[in-house]
């Protein structure tokens, strides 16, 4: 175990550290193991917060599964596809540095992800008559299931244009319309990787982008304070360095797509041979 290490560093290095900068032990002091872990608690709380937003993850991940025959049998694909722990696109397939200790056999008691709570872009990808070179065409997001509701043939089996994301717990469902044909198609989801979901033991070690140990320490020290009745004395920088720490995280992550306007906005409306219809 190192604080100076970022390879060694363990999820109770950090607590430890929170809980000197927050007042609750001295310098040369040693927490106690229940402060330690209701420290590491809350500082799990806050990352599985922080990987909500786009801006305090560092980078998207892709995941994807082939269309598949409804499973009662009948002629088009299948309509609604699982995305989690174990779902149709399975985010325990693709582990973190920070799981290597973890194996599947901890599934599903033990997950080692948890569902999205957002798709942040799709895209379909033809597999058959398409090599050597595959195409992807992208997929336009429906934003709520009142929208989705309001498609009148919903099993209409086409060439995918749309997709509606139902984030319901454990599993997320994937709706894609008109319904992928099985075995011609491939969906791809991009979502926020995710960050370190559990601590199951104190020597857990983190593996992260260097900015986040000291974004972690700070804003988990402000966090402690409120329980050990500490308050904020005049010239104490704690906050300032938390917020900064946080604006570090901000500027090191944030990404935004270039701006672009619909086709028939911009140029009279073409047709498409693959899907049929006019784009």
């Amino acid at each position: 175990m190192s604080q100076i290490d970022p390879h060694r560093t363990t999820a109770s290095d950090l607590a430890s550290a929170a809980l000197r900068d927050c007042g609750a032990w001295g310098v040369g002091q040693t927490p106690l193991a229940e402060d330690i872990s209701d420290a590491k608690a809350r500082m799990q709380w806050m990352i599985q917060q922080w990987e909500r937003k786009r801006w305090f993850v560092y980078h998207l991940v892709t995941y994807s599964a082939v269309a598949v025959q409804d499973p009662e049998g009948q002629l088009q694909g299948k309509q609604v596809y699982t995305i989690g722990p174990g779902g149709d696109f399975n985010t325990d397939l693709r582990l973190n540095n920070f799981s290597s200790e973890y194996s599947q056999e901890f599934h599903p008691a033990y997950p080692m992800s948890t569902r999205p709570n957002k798709i942040e872009s799709a895209y379909l990808r033809q597999l058959v008559l398409s090599q050597p070179n595959q195409i992807d065409y992208p997929l336009l997001p429906i934003f709520s299931m009142e929208d989705y509701n309001k498609i009148a043939l919903k099993g209409l089996s086409s060439f995918p244009g749309y997709f509606f994301y139902d984030s319901s717990w454990d599993l997320g469902q994937l709706y894609f319309w008109p319904v992928p044909q099985a075995n011609i198609y491939s969906m791809h989801v991009s979502v926020k990787e995710q960050l370190p979901p559990n601590f199951t033991e104190a020597a857990s070690q983190i593996e992260l982008p260097y900015e986040y140990y000291n974004a972690i320490v700070l804003n988990l020290a402000i966090r402690l304070r409120p329980k050990y009745g500490i308050v904020s004395m005049p010239g104490d920088t704690l906050a300032l360095q938390a917020k900064d720490s946080l604006n570090v995280l901000k500027k090191a992550n944030f990404q935004i797509s270039r701006l672009h306007m619909p086709g028939d906005l911009v140029r009279p409306q073409l047709y498409n041979i693959f899907s049929d219809r006019m784009y």
